[in-house]
């Protein structure tokens, strides 16, 4: 394979998730940039007001765009197994099929998000003062869905097919790019919040258009052709088998949050602002727990793509105690520097101190999303989506959901909803490792999907 691609089938398999890990971190890294760089540059330049609308649509963004992400890593999951296996027509449609179904999914989320946007915003409650705000930041950014949904369908090939180098290449491109836009729109024009969401079209259209040309050029020997682009009925159904539950999850966690996203929207706007700039922050924290997990989903599903269920054993144990102790670690420093991170995004010291307060209550915790997402990467990689799909979902959507709703109405406390996220993680974690110590994710002697 050229240099710039990742062969889990062979060599030491921690050093082969670190190699893999690294750019991903990287890429990760500049999308998280790319995606703060909206909330830090209008804190700073706009005020708690402003920031507070670019928060309260975050949720909502993560809810239309998740499902086609956890579809993208399904495909994902097909496309590492036939490039394992040695058989390269098959990823060829698979990935051409992807394509296809991520650019009619773009357009219909787009249609949607740009037409209803007035009644998805009084859904989650947002107030009436934040909502003309709200409107024209969430309108203007949803008019570049497609090339988000895009985006992150192109970078899952390449992923898949063991390239994460290139993606970094270009998403750092973007997202300068983004920056540079939002520093020029905002801070030198004096425009307002929907030219930051401007800026952002403009900089994942870039970040698509990169990733095409690189597929066109060829990874691996896999490459993509504009004529091909079209469903192969087979290669879908083995897509949408794999990555619907994935889907469903992050849609599903996606409208979860919307309604957590509702209960923050009672409280004053800082405390809307403060959750807001936590989530991008937190979006940082999670970064190394996030790589790793991606790492073990194409690690496992190469190996056993060739058929060595040994090294896919060895590779998930590796790659989980990799997770658990990255997470500990990014947690213990969220909680020493939390003043400072905060301080970055806006100088009310209401807002820092409701974000603060939030990041000292779960910072400790992270090890348990560590946990849970490196088991429900394993079983993704494994072919067994529904497994993390439900056990995620009752704990992380049900149980969270039901937790502050219950809570909320004997303690009207935000301490509640900050609270809710380390009980729920706790539950997912001894659910996923139940099942870890039973065995049954070993049990594995070819792909399948549950």
């Amino acid at each position: 394979m050229a240099e710039s691609i990742v062969d889990f089938t062979s060599g030491n398999i921690a050093k082969k998730i670190l190699l893999f890990s690294f750019p991903l971190f990287l890429g990760n890294l500049f999308q998280q940039l790319y995606n703060a760089a909206d909330t830090l540059i209008v804190g700073n330049f706009l005020g708690s007001d402003a920031l507070a609308a670019v928060s309260s649509s975050g949720s909502l963004i993560f809810m239309m765009v998740g499902f086609f992400n956890g579809m993208a890593v399904g495909a994902g999951v097909v496309i590492s197994h036939a490039a394992g296996a040695g058989d390269r027509q098959r990823a060829e449609r698979a990935i051409h099929t992807d394509i296809a179904f991520g650019c009619i999914a773009g357009i219909a989320i787009t249609l949607f998000a740009v037409i209803f946007t007035p009644k998805i915003l009084r859904w989650i409650k947002t107030p009436d003062n934040l909502l003309p705000l709200s409107s024209d930041y969430f309108r203007i950014y949803s008019l570049g869905i497609f090339f988000s949904v895009l985006y992150n369908i192109l970078m899952g090939i390449m992923n898949a097919l063991g390239d994460s180098k290139h993606p970094l290449y270009y998403l750092i491109i973007s997202s300068l790019i983004n920056i540079v836009l939002d520093l020029f729109f905002i801070g030198v024009l004096g425009l307002g919040v929907g030219s930051a969401a401007f800026a952002t079209i403009l900089s994942q259209a870039v970040s698509s258009i990169l990733c095409f040309i690189r597929l066109m050029k060829g990874i691996g020997g896999v490459r993509i052709s504009i004529r091909s682009i079209r469903i192969a009925g087979r290669e879908l159904k083995a897509i949408i088998s794999s990555g619907l539950p994935s889907g469903l999850q992050n849609s599903i966690v996606g409208f979860a949050n919307t309604v957590v996203q509702a209960s923050v929207n009672i409280f004053p706007a800082a405390a809307i602002a403060g959750f807001g700039v936590y989530a991008k922050i937190e979006g940082f924290v999670l970064l190394p727990i996030s790589t790793i997990s991606l790492s073990l989903t194409t690690c496992v599903a190469q190996i056993l793509g060739a058929g060595d269920i040994q090294r896919a054993r060895t590779g998930a144990r590796t790659g989980l105690l990799m997770d658990i102790l990255s997470g500990e670690a990014v947690g213990v420093l969220l909680f020493l520097f939390a003043p400072f991170l905060f301080r970055l995004f806006s100088d009310d010291p209401d807002v820092v101190a409701f974000g603060v307060r939030q990041a000292r209550i779960e910072a400790f915790f992270y090890f348990l999303p560590a946990l849970s997402h490196g088991a429900a990467g394993i079983l993704r990689g494994a072919g067994k989506a529904f497994v993390p799909m439900l056990v995620l979902l009752a704990s992380w959507c049900v149980v969270r959901v039901l937790f502050i709703r219950v809570m909320l109405l004997l303690f009207n406390d935000i301490n509640v909803i900050y609270t809710a996220y380390p009980v729920t993680w706790l539950v997912s974690s001894a659910v996923f490792l139940v099942f870890l110590l039973s065995g049954k994710y070993l049990q594995l002697k070819r792909i399948r999907h549950d």
